[in-house]
């Protein structure tokens, strides 16, 4: 299977951000011959004020109903290229919440899963920067899993990558590529983003697909100007980064081989010698 980690850079103007995506996925289709595209975290609105952030959300549809702009774009990519598209992740409309919601998409136009993140970015940075992610957005609780094809996909999103539980959780329940969108702030990314990573496909086995966003985006409640670390990437299961994006937007391809994963998973099998849950 040939996966690509689209890396993108998204301000709060969601039409802006679906042009982007649009135009970056055009020319990677017309280049590239790929099974499952991957976009970043919150793409559709990065930054701007909490006002803004609901503004640019969506209701989600029942399966098979119609859906908002970012929706209906996912699903046209799909259908339009013949590709499982990981639609990265968008503002979920739910009631009075907001949650960061993961969608995939198969070729037909089906949505295969939804995932909401789990863990918030609640944080203190290096450089004094706060991030109080719960103050817009809820949480998820569900531990979320899809075929896309016959490999079983993981979902986790960003601040998510930073507890191994959720990532054995997801081995457990048959996963053999995790994909995790991100928009991992440039001062934790330089130290930790590849770091963690190769940590979470040498644990788990599994290859992980990570697309992220880079550049500067303004956050509309304080004004400040903040940067994202980019540094998309695909890793196999032993760790090795096999494919990474170059600075600005972009994507990087690889193809996933189920076999190597195999020997891997059979020459060490640390699932089974796991003594403690």
């Amino acid at each position: 299977m040939r996966v690509a980690v689209i890396q993108m850079s998204p301000s709060a103007d969601k039409g802006q951000n679906i042009a982007q995506a649009r135009g970056l996925i055009e020319s990677l289709v017309a280049e590239q011959r790929l099974d499952l595209i991957a976009l970043p975290e919150i793409w559709t609105c990065l930054g701007g004020t909490r006002a803004e952030k609901f503004a640019q959300a969506e209701t989600l549809p029942a399966r098979g109903g119609q859906g908002g702009a970012a929706y209906e774009f996912l699903r046209g990519v799909a259908m339009k290229h013949n590709i499982h598209v990981h639609g990265g992740s968008i503002g979920e409309l739910a009631g009075d919440k907001l949650y960061n919601t993961s969608l995939v998409f198969s070729p037909a136009g089906e949505e295969l899963a939804r995932y909401r993140k789990i863990h918030l970015f609640d944080i203190t940075a290096p450089d004094g920067q706060g991030y109080k992610e719960s103050a817009t957005y809820g949480a998820g609780e569900q531990v979320v899993t899809c075929l896309i094809g016959e490999t079983r996909i993981g979902l986790a999103i960003c601040y998510d990558l930073r507890f191994p539980e959720l990532f054995l959780a997801l081995r457990r329940a048959g996963a053999e590529l995790i994909i995790l969108p991100a928009a991992f702030t440039l001062q934790t990314g330089k130290d930790h983003w590849e770091v963690l990573l190769r940590a979470r496909a040498i644990e788990t086995q599994c290859w992980v697909a990570a697309p992220g966003c880079t550049g500067a985006y303004t956050e509309g409640g304080s004004g400040e100007t903040r940067f994202t670390y980019g540094h998309s990437l695909i890793a196999d299961p032993w760790g090795h980064v096999v494919a990474k994006a170059s600075d600005g937007p972009g994507w990087a391809v690889a193809a996933m081989d189920k076999a190597f994963m195999a020997r891997v998973r059979g020459n060490m099998p640390v699932l089974e010698h796991r003594k403690l849950s």
